[in-house]
Order: C-alpha cells, then sequence, then structure tokens
C-alpha cells in the first residue's frame, strides 16, 4: 500500500462561503503540457470554476489557468477554456441526476497535486442567499468565540 503525496495548490473559500457542501468529489483534470507547466508556476486560479455534466462528461469551466511565459505561440493554452474531468462513469451518471433534478451545483473547492497529477475536489452543494452566509458567519464567530473563553480559562488553570 503506497502512501501518496498530497501537495495543496489552490482553495477557493469563495464557494465554501456561497454553497453548502453536501459531497465531496475527486476528479482528475485532462491538461495540456503548458497548463501543468503554468501550475507549477502557481499561476491557477479556481475561485469562479464550476463543474457541469453534459452528453455523459463532465466538464469544468472558469478554470483560469495563465499562460505559460516559455512557450512559442504554436503551443499556448487558452486560459479559460473548458477542460475535461475524468471521473468513473458512475459518479458522473449520479452527479447527472443531482444536479439536474435537485438543483445542485458543481463548485470547483480546490486544486492539488496528488503524487504527479493535478486534482480538483468538487463540492456537490446547495448555494446560500445572502442571509444563509450571515447567519454561517454568526455561527462560526460563536464558535470562534467560545474557543477563545475555553483557552483562557485552560490558560488560567496553569499558572
Amino acid at each position: 500500500m503506497s502512501s501518496s503525496n498530497i501537495q495543496e495548490i489552490a482553495t477557493n473559500r469563495k464557494a465554501l462561503r456561497d454553497y453548502n457542501i453536501l459531497q465531496h468529489y475527486e476528479a482528475g483534470v485532462e491538461l495540456r503540457g503548458t497548463e501543468v507547466k503554468s501550475i507549477r508556476e502557481g499561476r491557477l486560479n479556481i475561485s469562479d470554476a464550476f463543474a457541469r455534466i453534459e452528453r455523459g462528461e463532465a466538464w469544468m469551466y472558469n478554470l483560469d489557468i495563465q499562460p505559460y511565459d516559455r512557450a512559442n505561440g504554436f503551443t499556448q493554452h487558452e486560459p479559460r477554456r473548458t477542460r475535461r474531468l475524468l471521473l468513473n462513469k458512475r459518479e458522473i451518471l449520479k452527479l447527472a441526476g443531482e444536479t439536474q433534478q435537485k438543483g445542485l451545483a458543481l463548485p470547483v473547492l480546490r486544486a492539488y497535486w496528488k503524487d504527479a497529477r493535478v486534482k480538483i475536489e468538487l463540492g456537490l452543494g446547495r448555494g446560500r442567499d445572502k442571509g444563509d452566509q450571515r447567519e454561517a458567519l454568526k455561527e462560526k464567530e460563536a464558535k470562534r468565540e467560545a474557543q477563545r473563553v475555553v483557552a483562557r480559562f485552560n490558560d488560567r488553570g496553569r499558572h
């Protein structure tokens, strides 16, 4: 059993704020050589990226990979082109059903290296309205404040 080496590339905090994530999926991405080199340089933006299931395949939109500086014009990639996601057929069929019937979305949550491959973490989620976002922020702040109080109480006992 081999342990895989995972290295974070980018996280989409905006998606975690805007969606209630119900499930997480890992997908590979079909990339060109110049795209991989740009990602290695950290020139990737996933803040607006999302996936759709179309004609039995998973496609990712708005993933922004900036052009690779040292590539010539012939081999250069389009920064925001639509890229195919690599999921197994069962996952694709399940996601197609969920997104069509229940009105759920597939935002990209993060990108990371897994060994030598770029992987994308998709979230199956329902969009939050502004009120839900404020409520989630209040809950998070209350939890943080409770942790501070507990930490202060525990520190007092040590001195």
